[in-house]
């Protein structure tokens, strides 16, 4: 010290740090209450920046605040420059860990934006926060008069061991980049493997993607696997889409009747059931002369692969009640089923019975019948 420490000093470096504290508690205390205005805009930006902000602004103040302390006290100067070298790395660590929840909620915002639905994926939002926090560390680093070069070389050699350890773990990463970059899979998106697995894909993380099924169980599969396997993708390149009804009339039906009905019923579920599409033109094809029945298929349009339930529910009550009001009959299998008297069955029976019977044994019964009489005739 250049000079003894005063009560004055005290005072004012106590006040220095007081007035640090009262400031982030005033600035917490606002940018809460801009959160909440916040929440009710659309806008989901201003969310994530109120939220950066509550904490970085508050930490920001207090170490001002002790900054102005430290410079109100008569430090020497090797002590001074080593709180001074304390602070900036507190304040580089709070602004680090601020950037990242930012730039991390910018991203993940902007794949919600992008998949229209309320999904994520969080394999972008991990990699960008990991590069942010990695850089922030190499700037603390170097503030705190460390050289960063040796560390580069040494990551850069233990890196190629790692890769080698890890070798599924950055496949399943590689192989989720490329199908996010490749947008093959968005989150949102309704998929089914060619092993039967099915549903929405609700996120694609760092090692898997997580696929949510109708009955809201979860089927976690490796992002090498859905990479590499065959695939169906409902909801691109369009998510509308068109699913088949199969019905079928009497052969006694006046089949033109027949099309204008199923038309109108398809028009109306189009209209008024949700999920149905308004935009789709009806379609009913004839196509097969069954065994008591006209086919025809009937053509629909949804919204979403999910909706074709409820349209098809909807579709199905809403034909039968127009066939039974316009007379159109929908007949159901017949089968002839032919009954035989016993005695009709027994005699064909034992007709075979003797056809089957070995010659040897014939031959062997006629000397019977010879030596106990006459042989009656063989029918």
């Amino acid at each position: 010290m250049n000079r003894a420490v005063t009560l004055h000093d005290l005072i004012v470096a106590g006040a220095a740090l007081a007035a640090g504290i009262m400031a982030g508690l005033l600035l917490r205390v606002t940018l809460r209450w801009l959160g909440k205005h916040a929440l009710k805009t659309r806008w989901s930006g201003d969310d994530i920046l109120v939220d950066a902000l509550r904490a970085v602004v508050p930490w920001a103040a207090v170490t001002g605040g002790l900054a102005a302390g430290a410079a109100a006290l008569p430090l020497t100067e090797t002590v001074g420059r080593t709180v001074n070298r304390t602070l900036m790395v507190l304040l580089i660590l709070v602004a680090t860990l601020t950037a990242a929840r930012v730039i991390t909620g910018v991203v993940r915002s902007f794949a919600q934006s992008r998949s229209g639905v309320a999904g994520s994926a969080t394999i972008f939002a991990n990699i960008t926060r990991i590069i942010v926090l990695a850089m922030g560390f190499l700037v603390v680093l170097q503030t705190l008069g460390i050289s960063i070069a040796p560390l580069l070389t040494a990551l850069g050699v233990g890196g190629l061991a790692v890769a080698l350890a890890l070798q599924d773990t950055l496949a399943n990463l590689f192989a989720g980049v490329h199908i996010l970059a490749s947008k093959t899979v968005q989150p949102g998106d309704y998929i089914r493997l060619s092993s039967g697995e099915e549903g929405y894909v609700v996120d694609v993380n760092w090692r898997n993607t997580v696929v949510r099924q109708l009955s809201n169980n979860l089927v976690i599969i490796p992002n090498t696997q859905l990479a590499g396997t065959n695939m169906t993708n409902f909801t691109r390149p369009e998510q509308k889409l068109t699913i088949l009804v199969q019905v079928g009339v009497g052969y006694d039906s006046d089949l033109d009747h027949v099309e204008r009905v199923t038309t109108e019923v398809i028009d109306s579920v189009m209209k008024d059931v949700n999920g149905g599409d308004p935009d789709h033109e009806a379609a009913v094809r004839f196509h097969t002369f069954g065994d008591s029945r006209i086919g025809l298929t009937v053509i629909l349009g949804v919204g979403e692969f999910s909706d074709q339930y409820r349209i098809k529910h909807e579709f199905i009550k809403r034909l039968h009640q127009r066939y039974r009001d316009e007379g159109i009959r929908i007949p159901s299998p017949a089968r002839t089923v032919a009954l035989q008297k016993p005695e009709e069955i027994a005699i064909p029976h034992q007709r075979d019975l003797s056809d089957q019977r070995d010659p040897s044994d014939r031959r062997d019964l006629a000397d019977r019948r010879d030596l106990s009489g006459p042989v009656p005739p063989v029918p």
